[in-house]
């Protein structure tokens, strides 16, 4: 008598259930065998690659336009994957790519975006630090050369708003994991890939043309997914 009472409730409940929500695919990111991280879905249909600079106006001009849309409409979906590559071209740029990677695949994102967001805060800082500074440090190892720049320029300031101490930054940019992997990405972004600057941008492996702005990338996107 009893199973016949509940087969009899049993599409009520059925049709009561709630779908399981679809994956938020940007916090999958993950370390590629090049250095370079990737946010997405990795069977996305379309993967865009970024090759960017942290000295570079227009890379701050584009992550402050594509972030918010390219991760909503596109990322978080499935859709897309995006990789990060440093394409680096002096020392503050690379003090910010080696400060970026702090925290690893969690962090990497979110630190990039800070740096790109007060760009202009730090780099404004950098002509009088080396003008005080330049022939001190230049004396020193790289390393110490690197942390100098990032304590001097307030990018260590910066980076202690994503709860970072100086001491956490100081190792990342010691790290010679981290150093290796962002001089063999800036290798093969000028002598390899031979980019012609930065942003540049490869999709689905195929490098975009006068792509230095968000709606000619997410033109770019729409065609490759047929939308």
């Amino acid at each position: 008598m009893v199973w016949p009472i509940l087969l009899a409730f049993l599409p009520v409940f059925l049709a009561g259930a709630a779908p399981a929500p679809a994956p938020n695919w940007t916090g999958r990111v993950t370390l590629g065998s090049n250095g370079a991280y990737v946010m997405g879905n990795p069977a996305a249909k379309v993967k865009l690659v970024e090759y960017l600079s942290f000295t570079c106006g227009h890379c701050a001009h584009f992550s402050e336009e594509s972030s918010q849309p390219l991760k909503a409409n596109y990322v978080a979906k499935g859709n897309v994957s995006v990789e990060l590559r440093n394409a680096v071209r002096d020392q503050f740029d690379m003090t910010a790519s080696l400060l970026s990677r702090c925290g690893g695949a969690s962090r990497v994102f979110g630190n990039s975006e800070l740096l790109m967001a007060t760009q202009a805060q730090w780099i404004g800082k950098v002509e009088a630090f080396m003008k005080a500074n330049g022939a001190r440090i230049a004396k020193l190892p790289v390393t110490a050369q690197i942390q100098a720049i990032a304590a001097g320029t307030g990018m260590n300031a910066i980076m202690a708003k994503r709860g970072f101490t100086p001491a956490q930054l100081n190792a990342c940019i010691a790290s010679k994991t981290a150093q290796q992997q962002v001089v063999a990405m800036t290798r093969e972004a000028w002598q390899e890939r031979k980019i012609s600057g930065t942003p540049a941008f490869l999709v689905n492996g195929v490098m975009l043309q006068n792509a230095g702005h968000w709606d000619v990338v997410e033109a770019s996107l729409k065609t490759a997914l047929e939308l």
